[in-house]
């Protein structure tokens, strides 16, 4: 059996597809990989509040005890929905699922058995922004656990961890007047060549953090607004940087991490994120998805479903979006942001994006789009 370098994404899919670049970097993307990863992901892919397990899969492979590969083949069970099947089609390394229901505990059994499965003796421990290094305290931070829960399953395992933060802020969890200094001096930056491996994925992937990296390491730098932070990032030369820790210097800026030791379901992790950080993420997705399941359920009296809107009045829509976002000395945006701001079904971002690719060489600056003053039309 070839041996396989080992990597674990600290969050969700954002995480996976970073690995994957951070594992280039290191090793060549020629290199046998396998990254294993959450299936936690945004209320708009999985309406089902917290991360999935093996059993909400069919078509996973089995790799040994507790360690079930995602295979192009998989799929999840309704209602759960996932973009994992479709992420290990389109990168290189293979996915293996983290299932965090049995806390940290779970989790080191299973990276073990990866670890086994891989012939690796080191794990490299993978995230883009920085929110792996939160105290818990920061007002911005929102998903810690996740992350959090895999330092500590990492450093169960007793197997060498090193730990690596990619494109630093581009998560907005943590400020980066507060977070550089926890990190040190970048141990390299990531490239051009280090992104062709994953820049398809983005025709279809919705996650930010990562789109930013992947611009950054391509070169592009200006303003660039997200739908996930509420003020615009800027991509500079800093941003395409990757930060090298060693677990033990994680675990020390991580009093999450280390207050997660030894948990055993992810009920129990769940209220040590209470008290560490004064609040559960997963009740946040259990309020979201309740307040949209009761939006759909009530519809006005009399109501019917929106009429399909034209090609000219996406168009029309655009511009005066474009226009307004400019104003707000945006340069670069994401496709979700387009999608979600201007509330556009999957055809018409379909649509949309197509007409802006072909219409003007400009306006990809992939995997974001760059605003174009000089082709927004003035207002009547």
């Amino acid at each position: 059996m070839t041996t396989k370098r080992l990597l674990v994404a600290a969050g969700g899919g954002g995480d996976a597809i970073t690995a994957a670049m951070v594992h280039s970097a290191l090793h060549g993307s020629a290199a046998p990989a396998l990254v294993l990863t959450y299936a936690w992901e945004r209320l708009v892919v999985d309406p089902v509040p917290g991360p999935r397990r093996a059993t909400d899969f069919t078509g996973t492979r089995s790799a040994g005890p507790g360690l079930a590969l995602v295979t192009p083949d998989t799929r999840p069970v309704p209602p759960a929905g996932s973009l994992l099947p479709p992420l290990a089609a389109g990168l290189r390394p293979r996915l293996g699922l983290l299932d965090p229901y049995g806390g940290a505990t779970g989790l080191a059994r299973q990276i073990a058995a990866a670890a086994r499965w891989c012939r690796a003796d080191r794990i490299d421990l993978v995230d883009v922004g920085g929110d792996i290094v939160a105290r818990g305290d920061e007002p911005t931070l929102r998903s810690p656990l996740g992350d959090a829960l895999a330092v500590a399953a990492c450093a169960a395992t007793g197997i060498h961890t090193t730990v690596y933060v990619a494109g630093p802020g581009l998560d907005n969890e943590v400020p980066l007047p507060v977070l550089m200094p926890r990190l040190g001096a970048p141990a390299f930056a990531l490239t051009a060549e280090d992104t062709e491996g994953v820049l398809g994925v983005f025709d279809w992937h919705p996650s930010e953090a990562s789109a930013m990296l992947v611009a950054a390491a391509r070169g592009i730098r200006g303003v660039c607004g997200t739908r996930d932070a509420p003020a615009p990032l800027v991509l500079d030369e800093a941003s395409r940087g990757v930060h090298r820790l060693t677990l033990r210097r994680t675990l020390e800026l991580s009093p999450l991490a280390r207050a997660l030791a030894g948990s055993t379901t992810l009920e129990a992790a769940e209220e040590v994120s209470r008290t560490v950080c004064g609040f559960s993420e997963i009740a946040r997705e259990r309020r979201r998805a309740a307040h949209a399941a009761g939006v759909g359920a009530s519809p006005a009296p009399g109501a019917s479903p929106a009429a399909p809107r034209s090609v000219g009045a996406v168009r029309a829509r655009f511009a005066a979006w474009e226009r307004a976002t400019l104003a707000d000395g945006i340069e670069y945006v994401t496709s979700r942001r387009i999608t979600e701001e201007l509330e556009l079904s999957s055809t018409e971002a379909d649509v949309l994006l197509d007409e802006l690719r072909a219409g003007s060489p400009v306006r990809r600056a992939a995997p974001l789009w760059k605003l174009a003053p000089d082709r927004v039309p003035e207002p009547a």
